[in-house]
């Protein structure tokens, strides 16, 4: 165990090395660079900015410099010093801007993940149970719905619903007159509600997949030959549903965990900006339109090594899971 640990960080540390590469480049891909939107923001403002102090803000931000030599200053201040570099934009330390916001971007990732597990696996194993029923096809029809519905479309539509019908603004963080107030049971309990529809908005179509795959998984094993010889031996229906067909249809579910933390993290953004979250997804969004490489790029090597770690993880429960998979 100890040995496939220390292979599967190996491959991790690889792993993000290429992914800070590519996220380099892509970032570095877009058309113009910070120095020409900051020239180009500012003469809108009716400032005018000349060609030479372009340059020179292009000189003093090293962007003038060779794409090879810009990346390696970049991964050598992370990887060396822990230097993250300075924002453009923000004009302070990249980790102070990304750390500020980023507990509440945890929060709501696992607090999506949970809420998409809890929902999906009960839900799953009913409707296999009652396949074709009443419930089965209400089931079914609701996950289609989820899967069609875009995030921020569903956002929108909770937002308004909430404000008509409950007189509850689920923008931002907090309401209005708890937006500057000292923390509190109430501000806590605010914060909360504020907290429901972002989490069911970013994990309803992920739940509505997961409902699927755990009812295909669960109805696969129910119609194999060992369920039957449990069956017959007496055992009661409910020990045999959790014994095993439930405990075998998890082994697909938990090998998503990585990429669904993955489109958790990816639909955040659009969703944070439509409801005014103060997490990384606006802040990763405004970085990506004003090429604040800096920031952008550090935000892009942060979710994906959260995601190399939701594979590791999902690895070592499948080994948890079923007895007959082994690390060799």
């Amino acid at each position: 165990m100890i040995a496939y640990l220390a292979r599967r960080l190996v491959y991790m540390v690889v792993t993000l090395l290429a992914v800070s590469v590519v996220s380099f480049v892509i970032v570095q891909s877009a058309p113009g660079d910070f120095a020409e939107i900051y020239a180009a923001r500012k003469a809108a403002a009716g400032a005018i900015i000349s060609q030479a102090e372009i340059e020179n803000l292009r000189i003093s931000l090293g962007l003038d410099q060779p794409l090879i030599v810009q990346y390696w200053r970049w991964i050598s201040n992370i990887v060396l010093h822990n230097n993250w570099g300075m924002s453009w934009e923000w004009k302070r330390p990249v980790g102070e801007v990304i750390w500020e916001r980023m507990p509440l971007t945890l929060g709501i990732a696992f607090s999506t993940l949970f809420f998409m597990y809890v929902v999906s696996i009960p839900v799953g194993i009913y409707s296999a149970v009652h396949r074709y029923s009443f419930g089965d096809h209400a089931v079914s029809i609701v996950g289609y719905l989820g899967l069609a519905t875009p995030n921020f479309l569903l956002a929108l539509v909770l937002m308004y619903l909430t404000q008509k019908y409950f007189g509850q603004s689920v923008g931002g963080l907090f309401s209005p007159h708890f937006q500057n107030a000292p923390w509190s049971w109430d501000r806590f309990v605010d914060m909360l509600a504020h907290l429901v529809v972002p989490v069911v908005v970013l994990g309803m179509a992920g739940t509505a997949f997961l409902i699927r795959a755990m009812r295909a998984a669960v109805l696969d094993e129910l119609d194999k030959m060992y369920v039957l010889s449990a069956k017959a031996s007496g055992l009661s229906p409910m020990k045999l549903l959790i014994r095993y067909p439930v405990r075998m249809a998890l082994n697909p579910i938990a090998s998503t965990l990585g990429w669904r933390l993955t489109y958790v993290i990816s639909g955040a953004p659009i969703v944070g900006y439509v409801l005014a979250l103060p997490d990384t997804g606006p802040l990763f969004l405004h970085s990506l339109l004003n090429q604040d490489m800096e920031l952008a790029g550090a935000l892009i090597f942060i979710y994906c090594a959260l995601t190399i770690i939701g594979t590791l993880v999902s690895d070592l429960l499948l080994v948890a899971l079923d007895p007959r998979i082994r690390l060799e």
